[in-house]
């Protein structure tokens, strides 16, 4: 799998009509996570399957991030025969690897 991290999400410049969408840009409560799952990890029922497994596991990674940072989970084509323990462990040791490389700069 691999990671696209933006630890802080751009500010927009123009407010949006309505209140609520201003109060979600303004005000973030949490990390945000996108997941890609392309037809190269399998048919629909395997690619569904993986972005099921992936949204579990970032649910359970998510504590880790920045209220303001986003994420995207980019699926590989071997996720389609990963397991839900083997697609957790490596979300974990990319954000290891990520949030350790950021946290030493």
């Amino acid at each position: 799998m691999v990671l696209h991290y933006l630890p802080e999400r751009p500010v927009d410049g123009v407010l949006s009509s309505t209140p609520a969408r201003n109060r979600a840009t303004a005000h973030p409560s949490s990390a945000r996570v996108g997941l890609v799952v392309g037809k190269s990890v399998g048919n629909s029922v395997v690619r569904h399957r993986v972005s099921r497994r992936l949204r579990a596991a970032a649910a359970e990674e998510l504590h880790r991030l920045p209220a303001t940072a986003d994420l995207v989970l980019r699926a590989r084509p071997e996720s389609g025969a990963a397991d839900f323990g083997t697609l957790r462990a490596d979300l974990a040791a990319g954000l290891d690897r990520l949030l350790g490389a950021r946290a030493a700069r």
